[in-house]
């Protein structure tokens, strides 16, 4: 299953359409917490490459048996990184790192020359938490 969205430069309305139609691809599918976490992180994704590039972004999200993957291509080459706010940057800056933290795995991949990057992130898609062995 998968779903696949344009999103136009600086509009912020269409944050919320993507994370709703990401939503309703998890919905029936996977575990609430998952669905909750893949929203917070495609808010972070999506809100990120509209705020920091002068173009759009392409998003698209592909939900198997066991894994969603959700990518977010925008047109600037410059990779992002991971920062520790501080206490001055008030709501700013913690976007990635709370994808650092909260996905199973997350990247990003540059393009061909001129044609941006994909800053992608995975997480676990069962619909029932994994069996962890341990001590009965």
């Amino acid at each position: 299953m998968r779903i696949s969205r344009n999103v136009r430069r600086a509009d912020l309305k269409a944050v919320g359409e993507v994370r709703r139609a990401l939503r309703e691809l998890m919905r029936h599918r996977c575990r609430t917490e998952a669905t909750d976490v893949a929203e917070l992180l495609i808010t972070e994704l999506v809100t990120n490459a509209l705020v920091h590039t002068d173009r759009g972004a392409e998003v698209s999200a592909s939900l198997t048996a066991t894994r969603l993957r959700v990518e977010v291509r925008d047109h600037a080459a410059r990779r992002p990184r991971p920062y520790v706010p501080t206490a001055d940057d008030g709501t700013h800056g913690r976007g990635l790192v709370l994808v650092e933290a909260l996905a199973d795995d997350w990247g990003v991949d540059a393009l061909a020359l001129g044609a941006g990057k994909v800053v992608w992130f995975e997480l676990d898609g069962r619909h029932e938490a994994p069996y962890a062995a341990g001590p009965a």
